[in-house]
């Protein structure tokens, strides 16, 4: 497929065409101010977790079928009852704006056309009713929710959600407290003037009057919940007859418990490795959350993902669908809207390809079979 974006656009200073993940991420590195590119590309401690994320997909090896006769294959998938394109989601990420003007209206407006379901952060630069203003009737969209000890600046978030046509609410549960990024320790990050955490300023924290500018270090520690529990979870259920998706699950345990206290959705995540150092990649975490789940409800996974066939092994392995954050902020960086849109469809192609050699028509076609860690190869060596 030809590239979405314009002919300046689309090369990089040097005049070389961006056709994968990893060209993205260069050409962002290069056009971001000094202080995105610190709060985009970091994680936590030694960023041991945030390297593991990437390299953990190449432990994981193919084993395609033949002679199948798969001719076109079909991407398209239901989640949580709405049909989207392909099982390839945006993940929620912080201060779109500081990537481009295009900010998270650019980015939603990718994710429709694209045909895909985009989840908004509660620290957006855009309001999430903008965001659903700017997007036609039939979007697929999610609100990501923080949750601190104002529940009632929560409960403003999700009336909000629901009255725009939000479809589901993610609840993020693996921050009490915001983990060590040094690089970021080291130079604070401070919104331009042009920017705000509109939902913040609208919706009203505690002591704070509707249209105070809030910070981000403020904004953080409000939604710091030192006893996030099970009775969060309850009380969103009590709050909400939207589905609900618990985003931050690594382990067996507490996926069994998601799946007991009725959530709709499980997302294995561990935050793009920005809150703990040396946790598994989440990659390496899905599988024993699958297990525990039982497809008792949906699960989902992020982190580390830079190319067509790391979707295809998290969907073999078993998830619904795949979502993306860096990528998509460095889409955005590139080319607004329309980069956004080349790199989901550079993820679309990508996968697609790989479904074809895999002898795969459709996502029903994936199973576990089909991908193995590559241990099971050495163990013969």
């Amino acid at each position: 497929m030809a590239s979405l974006l314009g002919r300046e656009n689309e090369c990089t200073s040097s005049n070389q065409p961006l056709v994968c993940l990893a060209d993205y991420e260069k050409e962002a590195k290069a056009r971001l101010p000094s202080m995105a590119k610190v709060y985009y590309f970091t994680g936590a401690g030694e960023e041991r977790s945030l390297r593991e994320n990437k390299d953990a997909f190449s432990r994981f090896l193919l084993r395609w079928r033949v002679l199948r006769g798969v001719g076109s294959v079909d991407l398209s998938t239901s989640l949580l009852g709405r049909r989207v394109s392909m099982p390839i989601g945006i993940s929620p990420t912080a201060a779109h704006g500081l990537a481009h003007s295009d900010a998270e209206i650019g980015t939603a407006r990718a994710s429709q056309c694209c045909g895909t379901v985009m989840t908004l952060s509660t620290f957006s630069t855009s309001g999430l009713e903008e965001v659903a203003r700017s997007q036609k009737p039939g979007a697929v969209r999610w609100f990501q929710l923080y949750m601190g000890n104002d529940r009632r600046f929560a409960e403003n978030l999700v009336r909000s959600a629901e009255l725009h046509g939000y479809s589901a609410i993610v609840l993020t549960i693996d921050c009490p407290a915001s983990g060590k990024r040094l690089e970021q320790a080291r130079s604070e990050l401070v919104l331009p003037k042009h920017l705000r955490l509109v939902n913040f300023e609208r919706h009203a924290l505690v002591g704070r009057k509707v249209g105070d500018r809030v910070g981000f270090g403020e904004a953080s520690k409000a939604l710091s919940l030192e006893r996030l529990s099970w009775e969060t979870v309850a009380w969103l259920k009590s709050t909400t007859t939207l589905p609900i998706v618990i985003k931050g699950v690594m382990t067996a345990d507490d996926a069994r418990l998601a799946v007991e206290h009725g959530v709709q959705g499980v997302w294995v995540s561990n935050h793009g490795a920005r809150q703990v150092d040396t946790t598994p990649a989440s990659i390496e975490a899905l599988p024993e959350v699958l297990a525990a789940v039982g497809g008792r409800c949906e699960v989902y996974v992020d982190g580390g993902v830079r190319c067509g066939t790391d979707v295809l092994k998290a969907l073999a392995l078993g998830a619904n669908a795949v979502f993306v954050g860096r990528p998509v902020l460095w889409g955005l960086a590139c080319g607004g809207q329309a980069g956004v849109q080349n790199v989901l469809e550079i993820l679309r192609n990508e996968l697609s390809l790989a479904m074809m050699l895999m002898g795969c028509r459709s996502t029903s076609d994936l199973a576990p079979s089909l991908v193995v860690h590559q241990n099971r190869y050495r163990a013969h060596l």
